[in-house]
């Protein structure tokens, strides 16, 4: 799924970080998983933009 993304935005808390889609990195896996390991809730994918995590304004920015 990632590398079919054009890009990635990872929120954790009122943290954001944005991602290039592509071969994943180790810092994008790393952004993906929340403390026990497992993919960080939710993940939403439209069309080929990934969200990941809750953050009212990236949603916002990325579902429109």
């Amino acid at each position: 799924m990632i590398t079919n993304a054009t890009s990635i935005t990872v929120a954790k808390g009122k943290k954001i970080t944005q991602f290039a889609g592509g071969k994943p990195t180790d810092e994008v896996v790393n952004a993906l998983l929340g403390p026990t390991g497992n993919l960080r809730a939710p993940l939403i994918r439209k069309g080929k933009k990934i969200l990941v995590g809750f953050n009212e304004e990236a949603y916002e920015d990325v579902l429109g």
